[in-house]
């Protein structure tokens, strides 16, 4: 009787073992994806873009909203509730100069002003680090030839967030932790770059994306005021901390490169493509 029970207590040890092995290998599989129209129908939370090999993860849809106005009789008119952005994937790291080069070679692509490798080098290392020294107009190019788009300012300040809500950073409001985070004035904790880290060096935020507030400033989809500058947003490594907060953005010429100006791509869903 108790070799009985004692072999059905371990059956049912070994099957939640294994269910819960196969929940885990559920939830880190990663799909491999070749265009925007294969997202259709899928739900996968990861994914993996096939002609760069990036990383990518979903961002959810994100709603606000509106202020309350009144009528000219003064009655209160509520504010409703709004979508800002549909659901996207975002690449979980910025453009890595091997990325770009593989571009370069595969595309035919010409930068309208030769990219100085030995200035690139000497602040992005080696393949691993971010593409910089890259104009809007490249960055750009770069996405359309890998199937995919720059994300506008509203995506890119939604997904920097990872779902806090009303925090400085993107890991909330606490700038004594800043470095657990971001590459961003110097050196110090985990940050032991002077120039460019490698993507993926620090913590990521709640949507898993490394180095949305430091390491090089991105370019945006969106124009900037007068539209004849493009919105650059996040920190880089030679800004103060004050730089990394989420909601802080700029505009240059589209036509400008530097050595903290990179980028990353997103894709929306085949219905929200633009």
């Amino acid at each position: 009787m108790k070799v009985n029970m004692m072999v059905q207590r371990l059956f049912a040890v070994l099957l939640v073992v294994s269910l819960v092995g196969s929940v885990c290998a559920e939830d880190a599989k990663e799909v491999v994806i070749a265009s925007a129209e294969e997202l259709k129908g899928i739900e996968a939370k990861k994914i993996i873009w096939k002609k760069d090999d990036a990383k990518m993860v979903l961002i959810p849809e994100s709603f606000a909203r509106t202020k309350d106005t009144y009528t000219e009789f003064g009655d209160l008119v509520s504010g409703k509730v709004v979508k800002v952005t549909d659901a996207f994937y975002m690449d979980t790291t910025e453009v890595t100069v091997g990325q770009f080069k593989k571009f370069l070679k595969s595309s035919g692509y010409k930068p309208k002003e030769p990219i100085n490798w030995a200035e690139l080098y000497k602040y992005s290392p080696n393949d691993k680090h971010p593409m910089i020294y890259v104009t809007w107009h490249d960055a750009t190019a770069y996405a359309k030839w890998v199937g995919k788009r720059l994300p506008t300012a509203a995506e890119w300040e939604f997904a920097t967030r990872g779902g806090l809500v009303g925090k400085v950073f993107p890991w909330g409001d606490d700038k004594a932790v800043a470095r657990d985070y971001a590459n961003y004035d110097g050196i110090g904790g985990r940050d032991k770059w002077t120039y460019c880290a490698p993507v993926g060096s620090f913590k990521p935020n709640g949507y898993g994306l490394y180095d949305m507030s430091g390491n090089v400033r991105e370019w945006c989809q969106d124009g900037y005021d007068d539209y004849s500058s493009r919105v650059l947003q996040g920190g880089s490594w030679n800004f103060i901390a004050s730089f990394l907060r989420v909601a802080g953005r700029s505009g240059i010429s589209p036509t400008i490169t530097n050595f903290n100006l990179g980028f990353r791509c997103v894709s929306g869903f085949p219905a929200a493509q633009q």
